[in-house]
């Protein structure tokens, strides 16, 4: 009599707990999208950075680097770029990874960066404004401005147009401004654009993310035929540091309860590094301008985010905070 071999339980209930962590994984993998896998390479080619030291700004700078680019990781702080840097060139072998300093939060400071690039840089293919703050108590730049606004807009604004010449000398050239979902939130609050009066973190947020749409398209038409183009993106909603500030980051019942459901629907740095990716680099986008992507595809904005009259008033407001006009 043959007797039939039944695994141990411990066994059976392992396979089962595996196979769920599995199922998780791919499914998270799943809502978060594919990764770009366009065949582009960036040798001889140079690409700027802000933020670069930590979520989609270092994914970022590892894939320009994995592509054999020149990468400027522009940051404020310096120590923590150059310990990204070191995983980033140990990884992919390219020693052509710079840390630069600068604070998006300091006119001064985007001064210095820019001048740095004008200087030493004999080219400048792709512009990544990345870099930004999220929900923060009510502060201000050194300029007194929002930090939010400050921060995301006028100082992506600022450092754009001390780099434009260089980036026309080195067309066909790209500028991806990320900004979010929250601009479909968002209000330029022409009457009170520094929150002076009323200050709402979330609304302040949105309101800096609808002024990064409202700025490429404006800078898309004023680039027409320059060989520069100026493209929007939305990552996702991604588990980065930049939700710090919030409230669910700092709580300890969120913590037990709410985070290990949101990391299943989070998108990883890498997952939302992906669009802003493709926008740099996909050879289909080469001659497509003032657009905005989500998950690597053309995305509708809101009708706030197409007014083009509040896009030229707020180009101008933006000119005289920053000192170009």
């Amino acid at each position: 009599m043959r007797l039939k071999w039944r695994p141990p339980r411990s066994f059976v209930v392992m396979s089962a707990i595996g196979s769920f962590v599995g199922g998780v994984v791919i499914f998270k993998d799943i809502l978060g999208g594919g990764n770009y896998n366009g065949p582009e390479e960036l040798e001889g080619k140079t690409v700027i950075i802000t933020g670069a030291n930590t979520g989609i700004g270092r994914e970022t700078a590892h894939e320009m680097a994995r592509r054999k680019a020149r990468v400027i990781m522009a940051c404020r702080d310096l120590e923590k770029c150059k310990e990204a840097r070191k995983d980033i060139v140990l990884d992919t072998k390219n020693k052509k990874v710079a840390c630069w300093v600068c604070d998006l939060a300091s006119q001064e400071s985007i001064r210095n960066f820019a001048k740095r690039v004008n200087e030493e840089e004999s080219r400048l293919d792709i512009l990544v404004n990345n870099a930004g703050v999220m929900r923060c108590e009510q502060s201000v730049t050194k300029e007194g401005i929002e930090l939010q606004l400050g921060t995301n807009h006028m100082g992506h604004f600022l450092l754009t147009n001390l780099l434009l010449n260089k980036l026309k000398e080195s067309a066909p050239s790209r500028i991806i401004n990320v900004s979010s979902v929250a601009h479909t939130r968002g209000k330029i609050n022409f009457e009170d654009l520094n929150s002076a009066n009323n200050y709402d973190a979330a609304d302040a947020y949105a309101q800096s993310k609808l002024a990064n749409i409202l700025f490429t398209l404006e800078l898309a038409q004023r680039l027409k035929g320059t060989g520069v183009t100026s493209n929007a993106v939305h990552p996702g909603i991604v588990n980065t540091d930049l939700s710090r500030h919030m409230s669910i980051a700092k709580s300890w019942i969120a913590a037990v309860f709410a985070r290990p459901i949101l990391w299943l629907f989070l998108k990883t740095p890498r997952q939302g590094a992906q669009t802003t990716i493709y926008a740099a680099l996909s050879q289909d986008l080469q001659a497509v301008s003032g657009k905005y992507y989500s998950n690597q595809e053309e995305t509708e904005l809101s009708k706030d985010a197409q007014d083009m009259a509040a896009a030229r008033r707020l180009w101008a407001i933006s000119e005289h905070w920053t000192r170009l006009s």
